[in-house]
């Protein structure tokens, strides 16, 4: 199993980037996929969850409003709107190992990519 994450970049306090992953080497149909993020020196927390079906979502707090996930097959978008400075971090996709939950908790038993860096200047 392969998570490549794409998109990211150095935007200015205000704007939008679109994250792409693009998840490959099994059926993905059955499977939640989700977006955690690290800042430096912190530890990696939960940004949204999109169920195995693409019909239910959830959002941390800090994104809701702001960020909207999306799937389409074997690829997971995250749509960031209204960034601010905080939200630097590295972000990361993740697919769930078991089929059919579509909680928040992941762990190193999932499969996981290997980042994309997203900056914000104020």
């Amino acid at each position: 199993v392969q998570l490549v994450e794409s998109g990211g970049g150095l935007v200015q306090a205000g704007g939008s980037l679109r994250l792409s992953c693009a998840a490959s080497g099994r059926s993905f149909s059955s499977y939640a996929m989700a977006w955690f993020r690290q800042a430096p020196g912190k530890e990696r927390e939960f940004v949204a969850v999109v169920s195995w079906s693409g019909s239910s979502t959830d959002y941390a707090d800090f994104a809701e409003g702001r960020f909207t996930i999306s799937r389409a097959t074997n690829t997971v978008y995250l749509q960031m709107n209204s960034l601010k400075p905080e939200d630097t971090a590295v972000y990361y996709c993740a697919s769930k190992s078991r089929a059919y939950y579509s909680g928040r908790y992941y762990s190193a038993d999932d499969y996981w990519g290997q980042g994309t860096q997203v900056t914000v200047s104020s």
